[in-house]
């Protein structure tokens, strides 16, 4: 454009703002501004340059690049592919690489092939790929990014097993040589080979190359092998091992709660059990399955332990008596079994001090807990403090009076007796209650009769 002619535009760019508006001359202006036409791809963007500009700024363009390229922000973003992969590349302005502005048919990929590094991709080229034309995997129409990188994406006529060992050829297969196989790993399946299952075959197990949806427990594989018929279940692991069949390694203390103890490590699996090992769930009382042992016949309850262990049914062992709900202390620890226990069945003797003490004395006046006053190291021993564990302390005369002096009435249950003065000297009462029933108000506990306040 020449100088000569500035005027005539901007009168023209000037008439159009005075007669269509403030917009259509705006668009005029960056129609005469832009520096040449977009390509084929970007051309519905033309019409607004603030679809790929920011006004009064450069630096904001790459995010408007980055918000229409979505696919290539992604890959920026985690890192993978060209554009994620090409060190600095991912800080550059976009219009760096990509120049706009360019014509219609302008190619701004700027994409040489044979000066294209691969090794900046998900896939770098090894072995037989890196002769391999672009061609042969990069077909038309579709973005190199998007190119698949997986084996059988090429490979899938070239797969002689017609998919039954499903579609990681890698494992097998090498890329210096597609018929070259590499020995496949099989410890990093769920399937691990250990012990006599190295030297097996394949096709022992892959019957028909059948890789997928095998049943990997023991009985899938050893069913004719099982001495026990299944009656021990189907987790043959438990006792078994891959590197011997015959060599048990379970651990009965360890692996159950019934640790095999005496007797019990001599007795062979089936004696007790008799069913299913794994569903059969049985019970670790001695009488369920001594129960035709019993000579009490089930008198002596059903905890054997406590008189009997597993060195010898017939072996007795002492019972302690400090393991049940009633420890034996002072005297209790010299009187004979049956001086308590007066029949074989040990669980109706009972605990309360009554149910073996006649309380003769007291007759009931100071109710049935005789512990609170007595203990098993003696029996004229008593120990109740009446100034802490009632709330009648104890003074002057009372303190030296008998107890049934004020318990009289024999109680079943809770203790109880007056606490006030006329609840027992009612019958000493000098006044007959012309002075009330406050005895305290005058008289003391040291004496009744000397001791008036006042005096």
């Amino acid at each position: 454009m020449r100088f000569g002619h500035f005027p005539t535009l901007f009168c023209t760019a000037l008439f159009c703002w005075q007669g269509s508006g403030v917009a259509q001359a705006q668009t005029v202006f960056e129609k005469l501004v832009m520096p040449g036409p977009v390509i084929e791809g970007h051309a519905k963007l033309e019409s607004k340059c603030e679809n790929c500009h920011e006004p009064f700024t450069k630096k904001k363009q790459k995010r408007l690049c980055r918000a229409c390229h979505k696919d290539v922000a992604a890959d920026i973003d985690a890192k993978r592919g060209f554009h994620g992969k090409t060190p600095g590349l991912a800080k550059q302005e976009c219009k760096l690489c990509h120049t706009e502005h360019i014509g219609r048919d302008a190619n701004i990929i700027q994409f040489d092939a044979e000066l294209f590094d691969h090794r900046m991709t998900d896939f770098q080229l090894k072995g037989r790929h890196q002769t391999v034309l672009c061609q042969s995997c990069h077909k038309p129409k579709i973005k190199y990014s998007r190119t698949p990188g997986q084996c059988i994406d090429c490979h899938k006529k070239d797969d002689n097993h017609s998919g039954r060992l499903g579609t990681r050829c890698a494992q097998c297969h090498r890329e210096n040589g597609w018929m070259k196989t590499k020995a496949f790993d099989h410890g990093k399946t769920k399937f691990p080979l250990t012990g006599a299952h190295k030297s097996v075959t394949c096709a022992s197990c892959h019957v028909g190359e059948r890789y997928k949806n095998l049943k990997t427990s023991c009985v899938s594989c050893h069913q004719l092998q099982d001495a026990h018929l299944g009656r021990y279940g189907v987790k043959c692991e438990t006792c078994h091992q891959p590197k011997k069949w015959k060599s048990i390694k379970f651990n009965h203390d360890k692996q159950t709660k019934f640790p095999l103890r005496g007797e019990h490590t001599k007795v062979k699996c089936d004696a007790c059990h008799t069913g299913d090992l794994f569903q059969d769930k049985l019970l670790t009382k001695c009488v369920s399955c001594h129960k035709k042992d019993d000579p009490h016949r089930g008198s002596l309850g059903t905890k054997c332990e406590q008189c009997h262990d597993e060195t010898g049914w017939r072996k007795k062992a002492e019972f302690d008596h400090d393991l049940s709900r009633f420890p034996l202390i002072g005297f209790h620890a010299t009187i004979p079994c049956t001086e308590c226990h007066k029949t074989r069945s040990f669980k109706d003797t009972p605990r309360a001090c009554l149910g073996c003490h006649n309380d003769s004395h007291h007759k009931s006046r100071l109710g049935p807990n005789c512990s609170r006053c007595h203990n098993p190291n003696g029996w004229s021993r008593w120990r109740f403090d009446h100034d802490r564990n009632t709330k009648f302390p104890l003074t002057g005369s009372h303190m030296g009076l008998d107890c049934h002096a004020c318990h009289r009435t024999p109680m079943a249950g809770k203790v109880t007796a007056s606490t006030t003065c006329f609840g027992c000297h009612s019958t000493d009462d000098a006044h007959r209650g012309s002075f009330g029933r406050k005895c305290g108000r005058c008289h003391t506990t040291k004496s009744f009769k000397q001791g008036i306040r006042g005096r």
